[in-house]
């Protein structure tokens, strides 16, 4: 296999058409070099993780901390004559950081979780970023199991499992696009959305929920008698997110059929006037892999991101105008909304 050329060039092709970002705003590959991610951000992580656990401890909370890895993390082999180190994952070496920390303990080991199941199906979706519906299930489980809280076992019963032609946000790099057929996730749940933040009710006044990412946020509840009475609130990125894209899966989703009340909040920081508000039982800091290249800043306000997302918005779309054509996503957008990937986490 070669690697993918323009416009497709932060895309690589891999065995049997399976594509793995390289590039693009966080340069992936990099990543899994030398000197990769650096000592310094590790050692900024490993502090930030140990602080969320003793400020969330004192809020009554357990916190967890969950890197969803890269399909190069998971299928270093699928990823056929691409020359890297998938030892020096950053989720690998960001996990060696934790040992004899406090933060040890919130550490939620998905990169080992995924290579252990890697043979069997799917975990990723061919032509995208995010998860198939295994994968996220996956995810779920081995998070929950940190919590120490049992999963549904009925939701693969719920599901709508039919198979149709998508194209993710990797195949949409390439002239024509790169298909695959790919199997449903939506599922009936009794969880319902009672709350949204000013940013989503206005991007889904205008049709366009999905283009909601960074300060997005919104509060489900499930009044299903067999739902987890305690409240989570997620810190999280597309792999969460407060929308399911069928086929692409989300943990928000499944979060919501399984506890009481779940708050998803689209920032990689933490709002702490917030949780004192709300006073959770447990609080979730998920994001990609790759974002691992940058930690967040101090002191977010979930309405501040939001405040600051509908300003990018709003500057995008005068952009546009004066425009013969709109920009082309990052490939690090994400997948359900490729064309708003200018708020797109980075």
């Amino acid at each position: 296999m070669t690697p993918a050329s323009d416009p497709a060039a932060d895309v690589y092709e891999g065995r049997d058409g399976w594509l793995f970002l390289i590039r693009g705003n966080n340069r992936v590959l990099q990543q899994y070099g030398r000197p990769g991610v650096s000592r310094g951000t590790l050692w900024r992580w490993r502090r930030i993780i140990e602080t969320r656990v003793r400020r969330c401890a004192g809020l009554g909370a357990t916190y967890l901390h969950a890197l969803a890895p890269e399909k190069l993390t998971v299928y270093p082999e699928w990823a056929e004559g691409l020359v890297f180190d998938p030892a020096r994952a950053p989720s690998l070496r960001l996990a060696r950081w934790l040992t004899a920390s406090p933060g040890a303990r919130a550490w939620v080991d998905l990169t080992g979780a995924f290579r252990a199941a890697r043979d069997g199906p799917p975990l990723y979706l061919r032509t995208d970023t995010h998860w198939t519906f295994d994968g996220c299930a996956l995810a779920y489980r081995t998070i929950l199991s940190r919590m120490g809280v049992p999963p549904r076992e009925d939701i693969e019963a719920r599901r709508e499992r039919t198979a149709l032609p998508f194209s993710g946000d990797l195949g949409r790099k390439y002239a024509p696009h790169h298909t695959e057929l790919a199997e449903g996730s939506a599922f009936a749940s009794a969880a319902r959305r009672v709350h949204a933040n000013d940013l989503l009710r206005e991007m889904e006044a205008l049709g366009r929920g999905g283009d909601a990412h960074l300060g997005t946020h919104a509060v489900f509840r499930n009044d299903d008698p067999a739902a987890d009475p305690r409240r989570l609130v997620i810190f999280g990125d597309s792999y969460a997110q407060h929308t399911a894209h069928s086929p692409i899966a989300t943990l928000t989703a499944l979060f919501a059929d399984t506890f009481r009340e779940v708050h998803f909040l689209w920032s990689t920081g933490i709002d702490w006037a917030y949780l004192e508000t709300v006073r959770p039982d447990f609080v979730l800091g998920e994001m990609a892999e790759r974002f691992v290249i940058d930690v967040p800043p101090a002191n977010i306000r979930i309405e501040r991101l939001a405040e600051l997302a509908r300003e990018r918005k709003l500057m995008g779309e005068i952009t546009a105008m004066d425009s013969p054509s709109p920009a082309p996503p990052p490939p690090d957008a994400p997948a359900s909304v490729p064309e708003a990937a200018g708020a797109a986490p980075r």
